[in-house]
């Protein structure tokens, strides 16, 4: 997945010649790609990539899997289980990415490209809101105009983050116009360039009224009647705001496989020491809600432990040895310890002191090879696979919202009927649609009526994209998540910290923006730079703490 940066894609080279040319002659690079000239193709697939690869990395490898204990890793650890972020988290890359996006679509305007207008509108507004979803208050109006030189585009603002939601809803429904013709009426195809919808309008329209589903929900405590209007109208317009509600039409990117760099995180092909898939593990807190309510879920998605434990009480003495795939101890042997002895499935419990030798680990040196805890399923070792997707939007998610909507009393259908799509939905993309119906029926899954369930089952289905369900617990405080011993603070985090550099380069803009966070209980020092302070999305709603 190749970066272009279209500021040196093309250049027209000028230089002193001994021969027969005028010295004022130019001579133009016959390789290179003039960016007022090019096709937009050239970068749509980029921006696509990019934003599939980077979304990925930020949900599995690198820190909301562990902060929302679906894995926990026992090597190198610290950032994942324990919130040791500092100012590690940078969004440089989702801006590289927005600035390719950018070129996108003013390329597409002059061609009068309405479909790649639409695409880019839309891959804008996921970007930007998940910029300020993980920060907060972020450069916006005046980000992507450094080029334009002046001192307001080099230092941006930082645009307060209810600004940010009211510019992407309004360019979701500028999308929503774009998109709306059928494929045959566009000037200008996508060709090969969009890898997640091949260039189907309608799916690209279905994500852009999906995804102002999700940021009328984000904000639908500070202003509920916006987000009640607007949920409403998309939902009451189903010719005029198509969403996604089949797995078909899901916002994916599949990887190719070709190299490290366009391949699953941390897989074992690229990776011949297995070292980054061996340090992830599945988290107590999944695996445990997992069995409790029998779901065939943890089947796909981690695997049986190697060995199991068994501890049997005849025995006297001091015993611990493996008979028949088993490891048999005595009650001596475990005194004062904790062991798990599930024969099947481990986790990992988040935030603990000495990870690597959890349950009596045989080797408990970083990135332990532990059989006596449940890794992530061999699938994950893979480069490439039908279950290795990016997943950038779902039906389940879709049906999720609209199920606490209906739950608020708004008009949007049955709750108890969203909530079983969004279940049916996700049994059905990860390939267990056979046990729906049992699985509904069970009356631990049951509808309740209650905000705690639907939250929880939505945490569930957010597997490999955790952020989600984050951004869903800072609102409302489920699911009921207890931070380890060792995490920095006795409390989940809430946001990304500012980075150093940021502060630092601009600073006047940054500390404005630090200046408007609201103070918790555990915020600490850095004030209102911490990841415990609340963005304005949070404030006033005594969520979650």
């Amino acid at each position: 997945m190749k970066k272009y940066n279209f500021s040196k894609l093309a250049w027209v080279l000028t230089f002193f010649m001994f021969s027969c040319y005028d010295l004022t002659e130019l001579n133009v690079n016959p390789n290179g790609v003039d960016p007022k000239k090019a096709n937009p193709n050239l970068v749509l697939s980029t921006v696509l990539t990019e934003t599939g690869m980077e979304y990925t990395r930020l949900n599995f490898d690198n820190i909301m899997g562990g902060l929302m204990q679906h894995t926990q890793k026992d090597g190198w650890s610290s950032a994942h289980n324990d919130y040791d972020w500092g100012g590690s988290q940078s969004w440089t890359e989702w801006y590289a990415i927005l600035r390719d996006n950018q070129y996108v679509y003013d390329r597409s305007v002059e061609l009068g490209y309405e479909l790649h207008q639409g695409i880019s509108l839309v891959m804008k507004s996921m970007i930007f809101g998940l910029i300020t979803d993980l920060w907060g208050d972020a450069p916006y109006s005046a980000a992507l105009k450094g080029a334009e030189g002046g001192e307001q585009n080099t230092f941006p603002v930082y645009d307060r983050q209810e600004d940010i939601y009211t510019g992407i809803l309004a360019d979701l429904e500028k999308a929503n116009t774009l998109l709306s013709k059928s494929a045959n009426e566009y000037t200008g195809t996508t060709g090969n360039a969009d890898v997640y919808y091949a260039g189907n309008p309608m799916k690209w329209r279905r994500l852009a009224n999906s995804l102002a589903l999700r940021f009328y929900n984000r904000i639908s405590a500070k202003k509920p009647d916006v987000a009640r209007a607007g949920i409403e109208k998309i939902v009451g317009n189903a010719s005029m705001y198509p969403i996604i509600t089949a797995i078909a039409d899901e916002a994916n990117m599949a990887f190719a496989g070709n190299s490290n760099a366009d391949s699953w995180p941390a897989n074992a092909v690229y990776d011949a020491s297995g070292s980054n898939f061996r340090r992830i593990k599945m988290c107590a807190t999944l695996v445990d809600k997992l069995l409790d309510l029998k779901d065939p879920r943890i089947g796909v998605w981690a695997a049986k432990v190697q060995i199991p434990l068994v501890v049997d009480s005849t025995l006297t003495g001091v015993v611990d040895r493996i008979e028949n795939g088993k490891r048999i101890l005595s009650l001596q042997r475990v005194q004062g310890l904790a062991v798990n002895t599930h024969p099947e499935y481990v986790g990992l419990p988040p935030g603990m002191l000495g990870g690597a030798a959890y349950n009596l680990s045989p080797t408990a040196e970083q990135a332990a090879n532990n059989p006596h805890v449940s890794w992530l399923n061999d699938i994950y070792k893979q480069a490439k696979g039908n279950q290795l997707k990016a997943r950038l939007m779902s039906a389940a998610e879709v049906h999720f919202i609209l199920a606490e909507a209906a739950q608020r009393g708004w008009n949007v259908g049955i709750a108890e009927t969203h909530y079983n799509n969004a279940i049916k939905a996700s049994f059905d993309a990860w390939g267990v649609g056979g046990n729906y119906a049992a699985y509904i029926a069970s009356p631990k899954v049951k509808y309740d009526g209650t905000l705690k369930q639907l939250m929880e089952q939505k945490w569930i289905a957010s597997w490999n994209a955790a952020a989600q369900s984050w951004f869903d617990y800072r609102r409302t405080g489920y699911p009921e998540l207890q931070p380890g011993t060792q995490a920095v603070r006795k409390a989940i985090p809430l946001r990304f910290f500012y980075m150093l550099d940021e502060r630092n380069l601009n600073k006047a803009n940054a500390d404005a923006a630090m200046s408007r966070m609201e103070l918790t209980n555990f915020s600490g020092p850095e004030a209102g730079n911490s990841a415990w302070s609340k963005m304005w999305v949070l404030q006033g709603t005594g969520k979650p703490y």
